[in-house]
């Protein structure tokens, strides 16, 4: 009974022991299991997508900072790698100063105060929206090489692959042409050959010189011909002269060469910029006025070089638009290394390209704030334009036409209320143009 009981009391310890056992080992795989979730989690998130870091960055980031130069702040390229290799800061400390900068300043870090300090003592605007996985996107997105900009393909001969197309074009004209001549003076020979038989033929012989002189004999002696004649080239001599003193003044499509080059077609097509953003005053003035260079530096103080792309669009056109802000830096004396205005500042002499007599009257304020016109009526398409030119004629007879065709908009303008009615009933009309109320009176553009 004994050893009954003793048997019993070791089966159970042992039994004990297995379930003890088995127990620690399911903690252990728990354990494990949790462990390696965290870190194959950690893992992912320190990958990194340089497509959405991108986004993100452009999104809270590129206001302040750009990858290669410094702006507001310091250049972002490669800037964990740095840190790391510098001051021997890892991406906690980068998590920390993206979430509440100004926290780790009063916290008496040193880097964050350097940072601080060099950067007139700006702290960065805080982001802790930004989660974890949002951060290594950024520093993904930021440890991207520089892309380099495109080279334009030169063809075999060496010469780049648009001008040959041109070269091979003209000179495929300039043969068709020589060949084309060519044939017609064979056909005048043979043509004078065939008559040549001809007359031996019929016994027919004629004098060229003979031919020729009572040609002019008859002319001459014919007063009626020699009237005629003079009164042709009297005519067309005087219409030509009338065409020439005509276009004196008229610059239409005139097109010259800015000292800087600014390119209406990236700033008001691309970028959709509205032309009184620049040339504010042609609400309130009777010129549109040409924008000082603050209005530029307004935008080009953090934009000191243009995207890959948009510098090869520029090489279609022979220009280099990241030598034209350089070109504008100088002038204003800005600095894009120091951030800051450290060079005397030099005037623009810009070249004017419309521009109506003294003797002619032209409100923009009128036209634009009153009559509501767009820019685009009288300077065409300016946000096609690579280089400003002059659309329209800005002749009297161009401005009276415009005057006869356009309606004034008066639907909620109290200014026009009782005139429109007055008029309305005069003319039996409901719309009004611009002649009907009295825009072709020659006082209201010549004073």
């Amino acid at each position: 009974m004994k050893k009954s009981y003793q048997s019993l009391e070791d089966n159970s310890t042992n039994n004990m022991k297995q379930v003890i056992h088995r127990k620690l080992a399911a903690n252990i795989l728990q354990l494990g299991f949790l462990i390696l979730l965290t870190f194959s989690t950690s893992l992912h998130a320190q990958e990194g997508d340089p497509a959405k870091g991108k986004t993100i960055y452009n999104a809270n980031c590129a206001a302040c900072h750009k990858l290669d130069a410094p702006m507001t702040g310091p250049a972002l390229r490669n800037v964990e790698q740095r840190l790391a290799e510098q001051e021997g800061l890892d991406r906690n400390w980068l998590t920390s100063w993206i979430h509440n900068s100004a926290g780790l300043i009063k916290s008496g870090d040193a880097y964050a105060n350097k940072v601080y300090n060099e950067w007139n003592q700006m702290p960065m605007t805080a982001f802790p929206q930004l989660s974890d996985q949002d951060i290594s996107d950024i520093l993904a997105y930021t440890a991207e090489e520089k892309a380099a900009p495109p080279v334009p393909v030169a063809s075999a001969d060496g010469a780049a692959t648009g001008g040959g197309d041109s070269g091979v074009s003209n000179t495929l004209i300039l043969g068709a042409l020589a060949v084309l001549f060519a044939l017609l003076a064979m056909a005048l020979v043979l043509v004078r050959r065939t008559l040549n038989r001809f007359a031996e033929a019929k016994g027919v012989y004629v004098e060229e010189k003979d031919k020729g002189v009572s040609i002019w004999r008859a002319f001459i002696q014919n007063q009626f011909l020699i009237f005629v004649t003079v009164i042709l080239l009297l005519l067309s001599s005087t219409y030509y002269v009338y065409g020439y003193f005509m276009q004196v003044g008229v610059d239409q499509g005139y097109e010259p060469v800015q000292p800087i080059h600014y390119s209406h077609r990236i700033h008001a097509g691309d970028n959709a910029i509205d032309c009184k953003y620049c040339h504010s005053s042609a609400r309130v003035s009777k010129h549109s006025g040409i924008p000082s260079l603050n209005v530029c530096m307004n935008c080009h103080k953090s934009i000191s070089e243009v995207a890959p792309e948009t510098l090869a669009e520029g090489k279609e056109y022979g220009v280099d638009y990241n030598a034209e802000i350089e070109k504008l830096y100088a002038a204003t004396g800005w600095s894009p290394a120091e951030q800051k205005y450290i060079g005397e500042p030099q005037p623009v002499k810009w070249i004017r390209i419309h521009n109506l007599p003294d003797f002619a009257y032209f409100n923009h304020a009128q036209h634009v704030s009153v009559g509501g016109i767009e820019c685009q009526t009288c300077h065409g398409p300016v946000q096609e334009m690579e280089i400003m030119y002059q659309h329209s004629p800005l002749t009297m007879g161009w401005c009276i036409n415009c005057h006869r065709e356009t309606n004034v908009k008066v639907e909620d303008n109290a200014y026009y209320t009782k005139i429109h009615e007055q008029l309305s009933k005069k003319y039996g009309v409901e719309k009004l143009t611009v002649a009907q109320m009295g825009g072709l009176e020659c006082g209201k553009c010549h004073y």
